[in-house]
């Protein structure tokens, strides 16, 4: 069992709060994703469980066993970064099967590991080449396999896609989808970018300056985002958010006017997301002229300057308009979400 257990976890250098009392259970072969932009305490988390920086305050536990002074390689961890961090004069074979030299494991079971591991991220025809021989895919599996090999209790992953192309992001994201399922190891994944959190994530921890702001599960975090940084952050688009006021049920901000809203009356913040909105012919609630247009293949994207900001709205693939034209578009009021512009926080069911 590798169940772990952050228990109000804090880590600063001086005055600055890197995280701030983080409090999470992490389940058995649970895969939780870590997300959030650059600086909001996601890596130095990992770093924390890893025993790669010490906590300033709070426990960490991996199973029965409290590890806050036991050394990385004591606490049965697996880490796979950025950065390969492969031997270049050892080739694969031997790349993959280090650990378990330093790990003294029988050596007897080394062969059987590797070849093992190397079939898992489909590198058994590159297992006599060196790392300068591989393309950074296979180098990134490379670094998988060798994680693999240690059969650890818990993965840690940094951001292990970023240094790919968009095409391989997408092949090695699936690949690790795959692994994840058939390993069945609790992983910690770290990332700024949403759509791998999305599509790997069991639940998904969305940080900013190092404060939790939301826990769920993907889905849980797309439809209901807790405030509007969390709304700003996962979509692609990002969910469209126009500050305004509500009086009567009615939404008011500029060129925009959305009635039947169940909420008081007062500064708000909407938010709706580009494929709920509805294309309508010049009779909707939104009239604005187009921004830019954007054909994606399956849908159009078009954005209007609506509310103060630019908004966000998905059209059928057939969709065509020139900039400047008006467009018109309605949102239906049960997909609404409103915020208290003060704070950001979510206000209740819109």
């Amino acid at each position: 069992m590798a169940e772990i257990q952050l228990r109000k976890i804090s880590k600063r250098w001086g005055s600055f709060v890197g995280v701030d009392s983080f409090d999470l259970t992490i389940a058995d072969q649970e895969f939780l994703v870590l997300l959030g932009p650059s600086g909001c305490g996601k890596t130095t988390t990992m770093r924390m469980i890893a025993g790669l920086e010490d906590a300033t305050e709070g426990e960490i536990w991996i199973g029965d066993r409290k590890v806050n002074d036991l050394d990385p390689k004591d606490r049965d961890v697996a880490m796979v970064f950025q950065s390969y961090g492969l031997y270049p004069h050892i080739n694969v074979y031997e790349n993959i099967r280090f650990p378990l030299k330093v790990r003294k494991a029988d050596p007897a079971t080394h062969d059987e590991r590797v070849m093992k591991a190397a079939e898992m991220v489909e590198l058994t025809d590159f297992l006599h080449r060196k790392p300068a021989e591989l393309s950074g895919g296979q180098r990134q599996r490379v670094a998988l396999a060798r994680a693999i090999v240690r059969k650890p209790s818990v993965f840690l992953m940094d951001e292990p896609l970023s240094n790919l192309d968009a095409k391989l992001r997408v092949s090695t994201r699936a690949q690790i989808k795959n692994l994840s399922h058939e390993l069945k190891v609790t992983t910690v994944y770290v990332t700024h970018d949403q759509i791998e959190a999305m599509t790997l994530a069991d639940r998904v921890v969305v940080m900013k300056q190092g404060i939790v702001q939301q826990v769920g599960t993907p889905t849980d975090i797309y439809d209901m985002p807790a405030n509007t940084f969390v709304a700003s952050f996962i979509g692609s688009p990002a969910m469209n958010l126009m500050e305004g006021v509500i009086e009567g049920g009615t939404f008011r901000g500029k060129n925009v006017e959305i009635s039947g809203l169940q909420a008081s009356d007062g500064e708000v913040t909407l938010g709706f997301r580009a494929e709920d909105a509805e294309v309508a012919d010049g009779n909707g609630q939104v009239n604005a002229p187009l921004y830019t247009i954007e054909l994606l293949g399956d849908a159009t994207m078009l954005t209007v300057r609506a509310g103060g900001q630019l908004v966000s709205v998905k059209a059928h693939k057939e969709f065509r308009a020139e900039i400047g034209d008006m467009v018109s578009f309605s949102v239906p009021t049960d997909i609404c979400h409103l915020f208290d512009t003060a704070t950001g926080a979510r206000i209740g069911a819109s």
